[in-house]
């Protein structure tokens, strides 16, 4: 089964946005057994989407089309599709109801024409109504083909993949087991990791894939099987990883199982009961931002200070400036400190600190660009790790962020 992600819009095509849709809609598909076969961005143009959907039909099953879904006349995806199935728009009494609803509720402004127009909806295909939104989804059927259009806002959209168009696919096909394990490798690159396992990806079962995910820092190893015998499928992947396991060792990090490390982090603090406050220089706030991208973060997450100059340490995190004088702000010792004094500070079971050399210049150390110096207080002790995190700062802060998890981790999981 082989489905096609179309999204619309100019916005996409000029670097604008950047296509988040395609990239949730294509991992909801394969979680249901649903294999993407391409995924194509094209222009509000008439022509271009006409040309897409013909194209599209011809090679997938299910064809799903975001954007163009809105009141303005540059969004032209319902009349397209319209005339792509030869149909006329209607309007749709549950459409327009859930209009209304939203404009009694939500809107402080007169209900106008272009809105009430939200309601029209090609006559053949059923209405998916966008609890958040003006804009309909839209399910055709037709020889045995799916298409969906569906509004290119991602929060609307989300909501109608998950509570519509999945469970709808689910009831509309027989679907086939996909399932996915992988794991986290890091401090070695992805050739390192291939030639180390080069026997064992070699005699991989033909329904099972090994694909290679690397990032900064690390890489993550995918296992896909694909098949009807889900009690097979999972059997047969738990041996393979038996046998691949012990092939990374010193290596191997964690199973990450599609969550970010730093929800799994979150998960076991607040299985703890334990809290980590941060103090960051060189990362310049992401560690903290990534933490608090998760609900519930305030269960376990106390705080964190943006210490990025030099005397923002001395005045805010108390570190002793004769401290910094006689060692450099980028130092272990300097690093130590600001752990320590945050943990203090916010009353914290653990605290991260960073500092380091970015670049493109030194600024107020002498140490080389790239090098970077992670700190852990724990209710024990104070750890301390030096790095040498390469010369693009995109990379240094990139990386120094993911060392950071990965101590604090390591940390909190021997408990």
């Amino acid at each position: 089964m082989n489905a096609e992600i179309i999204t619309i819009g100019d916005e996409i095509l000029i670097g604008q946005i950047i296509d988040s849709n395609a990239a949730f809609i294509g991992k909801s598909l394969n979680a249901i057994g649903v294999s993407v076969y391409q995924i194509t961005s094209i222009q509000d143009d008439k022509t271009h989407i006409l040309k897409a959907f013909k194209e599209a039909e011809e090679n997938a099953d299910i064809i799903i089309v975001t954007g163009g879904l809105g009141p303005t006349k540059d969004d032209i995806t319902k009349h397209t599709i319209a005339e792509y199935f030869d149909d006329t728009l209607v309007q749709n009494k549950e459409a327009l109801k859930n209009i209304k609803h939203l404009w009694k509720h939500y809107v402080k402004q007169p209900l106008a024409q272009v809105n009430i127009d939200q309601a029209l909806i090609p006559s053949k295909a059923e209405a998916l109504i966008n609890a958040y939104g003006t804009a309909s989804g839209i399910w055709f059927s037709r020889r045995n083909k799916i298409f969906v259009s569906l509004p290119g806002v991602p929060y609307e959209m989300k909501a109608l993949i998950t509570d519509s168009v999945i469970p709808k696919l689910k009831a509309t096909f027989k679907l086939p087991f996909i399932y996915h394990k992988t794991l986290l490798v890091y401090g070695v690159g992805e050739s390192i990791i291939a030639e180390r396992i080069e026997n064992f990806e070699n005699n991989l079962p033909s329904f099972i894939k090994l694909a290679y995910l690397p990032s900064l820092g690390r890489v993550r190893l995918r296992l896909s099987a694909k098949g009807n015998n889900k009690e097979a499928i999972l059997e047969e992947v738990q041996q393979q990883l038996e046998k691949l396991t012990p092939l990374l060792e010193g290596i191997f990090f964690s199973y990450d199982e599609d969550k970010p490390i730093e929800l799994v982090i979150g998960k076991q603090l607040q299985k703890q009961k334990q809290t980590i406050a941060i103090a960051e220089s060189c990362t310049g706030g992401e560690i903290a931002k990534r933490i608090t991208a998760n609900p519930g973060a305030s269960k376990y997450f106390r705080g964190s200070i943006v210490a990025y100059a030099t005397q923002t340490k001395i005045d805010v995190l108390n570190i002793d400036a004769q401290l910094i004088q006689k060692h450099s702000v980028v130092s272990k010792e300097v690093a130590k400190a600001m752990a320590k004094n945050t943990q203090q500070l916010f009353g914290s079971d653990y605290a991260l600190a960073t500092t380091g050399n970015a670049g493109p210049t030194k600024g107020d150390s002498n140490a080389d660009i790239g090098t970077v110096f992670i700190a852990l207080a724990t209710p024990t002790k104070t750890l301390v790790e030096e790095f040498s995190l390469g010369q693009h700062r995109f990379k240094v802060i990139g990386k120094a962020v993911n060392k950071a998890f990965e101590m604090l981790q390591k940390e909190i999981f021997k408990n």
